[in-house]
């Protein structure tokens, strides 16, 4: 999704830098420009982190290239949203893919942790599937509440 909305705004980008005039934007396209405007945000932040973080050197070559290409996109759009008098998120919209992940990754998680705590097998890997079930599901909450949010 996040390539998706960084070729279209690379492609509004370019057709606008081509000189076509400058009408008042849609809702859709305000719509459009605030989320490339966070998506490019949120990759450039990944890309630190890929930079930071991973061992791959392919890994942290893509990072960067991530971050180059957003952060040279990022730039053009904030230059169209100011001709346009439009003010753009400066941080991602709440870090959306994270929570939708974590609400995802928790149901899961649960599902195998109640399993697991029935399973009457092992009792050291039930006792621990009982103990942390309570947490999982708590986290489960939180992550559902936030993604409402």
């Amino acid at each position: 999704m996040q390539m998706i909305m960084f070729a279209a705004a690379m492609g509004g980008i370019v057709g606008l830098c081509a000189g076509q005039a400058s009408a008042a934007l849609s809702a859709a396209d305000k719509t459009f420009v605030n989320e490339a405007a966070s998506g490019g945000l949120a990759e450039v932040q990944l890309g630190q982190l890929a930079q930071q973080k991973a061992s791959s050197p392919q890994v942290k070559q893509f990072g960067q290239r991530m971050m180059d290409d957003h952060t040279k996109a990022n730039q053009e759009l904030q230059a169209i949203a100011e001709t346009e008098n439009l003010t753009l998120p400066t941080q991602p919209e709440k870090y959306r893919a994270y929570i939708e992940h974590m609400v995802q990754d928790h149901e899961k998680d649960v599902a195998a942790f109640r399993k697991e705590a029935r399973s009457r097998q092992d009792p050291a890997v039930e006792g621990f599937a009982q103990k942390y079930l309570p947490v999982l599901e708590q986290h489960l909450q939180m992550a559902k509440a936030l993604n409402k949010g």
